[in-house]
């Protein structure tokens, strides 16, 4: 099992710098996945029979890169490709792709590497999540509200465009970060969102407060980015009441707040007050003054759900999405009445997480019968363990009832 556990956490710390390593040298993003999944399985086996490596990640980069080597020999594409087998047996190209002074953690230097700007800001986004951040497609569908088909084309679309455009993995220059940092920005949120959502997944959402951190002290005249590593302390402040022994999701309403980190709210609330006095206000920015809203109430019952309507009109301005709309329905419905919510939700459009959302409001008019037809819904609607079981025990409620 210690092999297992080994292999485990050296995929979550170097999946992407191998793959980076290798994107960097061969240019062919598909053949650098290839070659990293390649190294990975080899690993098992190996690291079983000869022990753990002193060095996992050199090992990883130096099976990865002669997986690589066979690969282009094999298929004889033409002296282009063996000379890059040539280049792949440098001792230094391992590291060539990603030395770079002006970004201080190799992680973060990877995300800016991977986020340039001739592709779409979605393509950025899903191929730095995708490549470097070790997620599958399906994850990265649900992260974008798309389904996993669609997904897998844009991944396709964009790394074909980067190999017909002849566009350069390397490091930006300082002056470039800028153009980058909204890119980035959507990595390390999304990275978070999955681990969130996943609720047994805190090494995505600790990965991604660090990330966030590095950001917002190499761009500090960026309020965005100050305002992101405040909304993800103030969610992961949470994290110890979110689930329940046994797993199960805790609403918002029902947790323990003496389990909440409080150290980590302070400095939540310390980030998004000195991100505000930019005055140039941003989604993120909007996001964590409503986590601040939640973080800072001492019970449910003083919440300050007007504020938050407010909140999310701003934001809806900015980010019209219909997750958006869902949350302003939902704060409608906590601050006005139940069915106030309701008939916001049905201006919403497509959202998985609809049902959800109209079985909570339809169970406070105590419509019970209405409520269980949306909770069946809503379980239909999700794979997660955490939030199938709390979907479960509301039904079981209403049926009772």
């Amino acid at each position: 099992m210690r092999v297992e556990r080994e292999l485990d956490e050296a995929f979550r710390r170097d999946w992407g710098r191998v793959v980076a390593t290798l994107i960097g040298v061969t240019g062919d993003w598909d053949l650098a996945e290839e070659a990293a999944q390649e190294a990975f399985a080899s690993a098992l086996t190996a690291w079983r029979r000869d022990g753990v490596p002193a060095q996992p990640r050199a090992w990883l980069i130096t099976t990865a890169r002669n997986r690589a080597v066979d690969r282009i020999r094999r298929e004889r594409v033409g002296a282009a490709k063996m000379r890059e087998a040539a280049f792949l047996n440098e001792p230094d190209a391992v590291s060539a792709a990603t030395v770079d002074t002006s970004i201080p953690d190799d992680r973060l230097r990877l995300i800016f590497t991977c986020c340039h700007p001739a592709l779409a800001f979605e393509a950025q986004v899903a191929l730095a999540l995708r490549t470097l951040c070790g997620l599958t497609t399906a994850e990265i569908a649900r992260s974008f509200l798309v389904p996993e088909a669609t997904m897998a084309k844009r991944l396709v679309r964009a790394k074909q465009k980067i190999a017909t455009a002849g566009i350069p993995y390397r490091v930006p220059p300082a002056h470039q970060l800028p153009r980058r940092t909204s890119a980035v920005l959507g990595v390390v949120y999304l990275l978070f969102h999955e681990g969130y959502v996943a609720l047994d997944r805190p090494e995505l959402c600790e990965r991604a407060i660090q990330l966030a951190a590095l950001v917002a002290d190499l761009m500090p005249d960026d309020p965005e980015a100050r305002g992101l590593h405040a909304l993800l302390l103030l969610l992961h402040a949470r994290a110890a009441a979110r689930t329940d022994p046994d797993g199960a999701l805790v609403p918002l309403e029902e947790q323990d707040r003496s389990r909440w980190d409080a150290a980590m709210i302070d400095a939540g609330t310390r980030q998004i007050r000195d991100a505000m006095r930019a005055e140039r206000p941003g989604p993120y920015q909007l996001q964590a003054l409503i986590a601040a809203c939640h973080a800072t109430a001492p019970t449910p019952a003083h919440t300050d759900w007007a504020r938050i309507v407010t909140l999310y009109d701003g934001l809806a301005t900015l980010v019209p999405s219909a997750t958006v709309r869902l949350n302003r329905a939902v704060a409608v419905g906590m601050s006005t009445g139940p069915d106030a919510g309701l008939a916001l939700l049905d201006e919403v459009g497509d959202h998985p997480l609809l049902p959800a959302a109209r079985a909570d409001l339809l169970r406070r008019l105590g419509r019970r019968a209405d409520a269980a037809d949306q909770y069946r819904r809503a379980l239909a609607a999700t794979d997660v363990a955490g939030e199938r079981a709390y979907l479960e025990r509301r039904l079981a409620e209403c049926i009772a009832s």
